[in-house]
């Protein structure tokens, strides 16, 4: 069977509809196969291009290694699940849908907290206070330590949430959180706010390719097609 070139696409959500639509408008259909409950999917309008439906942290895990040729992900995961990113996957187009903020956000009440500083000073208050350090519930954890080193905030610890993150204060799991955010209700609806200087990466949708990935003839050309319509021009692989 000749060799296809995999795109990867999102299995679900309002980033999979924008996506279909995105290609709609370039020529290239999208459609679910199977009976609905499988992540089967073909392109029409254009040879050779063989999409697979996962989910939004796969897409990530599978362009680093290579399985997939393409993959239409968040900045902010790529920036964050991908060691040595840079040297793994090129982040060819943004696709305008999927805007977020990832962000560093307090309990509101907290009215003495506005910047990064007030947050460092508030850590070492609640060491002295309760005798260990201060919590940050996020997904982000890569992305996390980097922004705050690079601000001299360094007495935290990192709570892992895979959850519904932005409930941690509230829960009393955490004492502040990073996460993303498209309009800041959802921290406005569990009394959080951002902090002024608090943003990490404003983030949106792309068309990723892998630079791991073995690109063999067919891949190639219908990666040059794909591109073609996509107005990516010559796409770095390898």
């Amino acid at each position: 069977m000749p060799e296809t070139l995999k795109l990867g696409l999102p299995s679900k959500g309002r980033i999979q509809s924008h996506t279909i639509d995105w290609f709609a408008k370039r020529g290239i259909a999208i459609e679910r196969t199977g009976d609905g409950r499988d992540y089967s999917a073909r392109a029409l309008g254009i040879e050779g291009v063989t999409p697979v439906m996962l989910s939004a942290g796969e897409i990530p895990r599978e362009l680093a290694a290579g399985r997939i040729h393409l993959g239409i992900t968040g900045e902010d995961l790529i920036r964050d699940r991908v060691h040595d990113w840079q040297r793994r996957v090129v982040l060819a187009q943004k696709l305008g849908f999927g805007d977020a903020d990832l962000v560093v956000a307090v309990p509101a009440f907290w009215v003495d907290v506005e910047t990064l500083a007030d947050l460092d000073a508030v850590a070492a208050r609640f060491r002295a206070r309760h005798g260990h350090a201060f919590r940050i519930a996020t997904k982000y954890h890569v992305l996390t330590r980097q922004f705050l080193r690079s601000h001299g905030v360094a007495d935290y610890r990192l709570v892992d949430s895979q959850g519904a993150t932005e409930a941690t204060p509230l829960h009393r799991t955490a004492e502040a959180i990073v996460d993303i955010t498209s309009s800041g209700e959802t921290l406005r609806a569990n009394s959080l706010r951002a902090l002024s200087d608090g943003l990490i990466l404003h983030s949106e949708a792309n068309l990723c390719v892998s630079r791991t990935a073995r690109f063999g003839e067919n891949a190639r050309r219908a990666l040059d097609d794909l591109a073609g319509r996509c107005g990516l021009g010559e796409v770095p692989v390898g």
